[in-house]
């Protein structure tokens, strides 16, 4: 399946085709084009469009709480992986916004500095997706460690 995007991606819009490629299509293909041609390229092409208003799959306020387009296919796929749920937890904050995640900072700047060092947004997904499988890899340890944690205090 194709997806499209806004072109000039940094931190959600470089998780999502990662998250997509290894939870929901393997085998999808990313288009980034200007945001005026987000919709019209969906139409031409049968893709998926994502992170651009109007998409179902977008930033949205739950309860008054904000989320981003990572945590909108967490939900529509029903994945439920808890070190996926902790990773989306840093995505978001990395995106802008709000909470206590000390490591969003250092996404952040490295999205900055790939989006800089990339020649386009293909080859800055390409760059990126290795720090995704880290930073899942990571997540995984921190609630392992927190769920073992729970059962040392419980025992």
């Amino acid at each position: 399946m194709k997806w499209v995007t806004r072109e000039n991606a940094r931190v959600d819009r470089i998780a999502c085709p990662w998250l997509i490629r290894k939870w929901v299509d393997p085998e999808a293909i990313f288009l980034y084009v200007p945001k005026e041609e987000v919709f019209s390229t969906a139409a031409k092409e049968g893709a998926i469009p994502f992170d651009i208003e109007g998409a179902e799959l977008h930033h949205a306020a739950v309860r008054g709480e904000q989320f981003v387009t990572f945590d909108a296919i967490v939900r529509k796929y029903h994945l439920d992986d808890p070190a996926l749920l902790e990773l989306a937890k840093l995505v978001r904050v990395a995106d802008g916004g709000s909470g206590e995640v000390p490591e969003a900072a250092g996404l952040e700047a490295a999205a900055v500095g790939f989006q800089l060092i990339a020649r386009d947004d293909l080859e800055n997904q390409r760059l990126q997706f290795p720090l995704y499988d880290a930073l899942y890899a990571y997540c995984s340890r921190k609630v392992k460690a927190r769920r073992d944690e729970g059962v040392v205090r419980e025992g």
